[in-house]
């Protein structure tokens, strides 16, 4: 996120280099206005919110059975201490079939397991 960062080259070249679709499940929003708030000031989120209405990101809403999901990975995983927010994202990956997710977090979604794939191929 911010240039100095040590895993900013890394995460700016997956974003550049691919064309596919960008998905950004629902509940991440909440915890990226945060961050990027947090990191890059007030006008960062916003931003963010720009590209979204221009297309260049998706948000995938939760569906009922996406909840449903969520809370059962939560509590397979307990021991994890894996939140709600994680587990949205595991079943999003898994609702829309995707067999890779950029995510920083190896530890939680290296070892969480989908149902769609046997192990998800972690971006960068």
């Amino acid at each position: 996120m911010v240039a100095d960062d040590a895993d900013h080259e890394r995460c700016a070249s997956l974003l550049q280099s691919r064309p596919e679709r960008r998905v950004v499940p629902a509940p991440v929003l909440v915890e990226l206005d945060h961050l990027l708030s947090r990191e890059l000031g007030a006008d960062a989120f916003p931003a963010l919110l720009d590209t979204i209405k221009a297309g260049e990101l998706d948000v995938e809403d939760l569906t009922f059975a996406d909840y449903e999901r969520a809370a059962e990975l939560m509590r397979i995983y307990a021991d994890l201490e894996v939140g709600f927010v994680d587990c949205a994202v595991l079943t999003v990956t898994e609702r829309l079939e995707e067999p890779k997710l950029a995510t920083l977090d190896h530890r939680h979604f290296g070892t969480m397991r989908p149902c769609h794939v046997e192990a998800l191929a972690l971006l960068p």
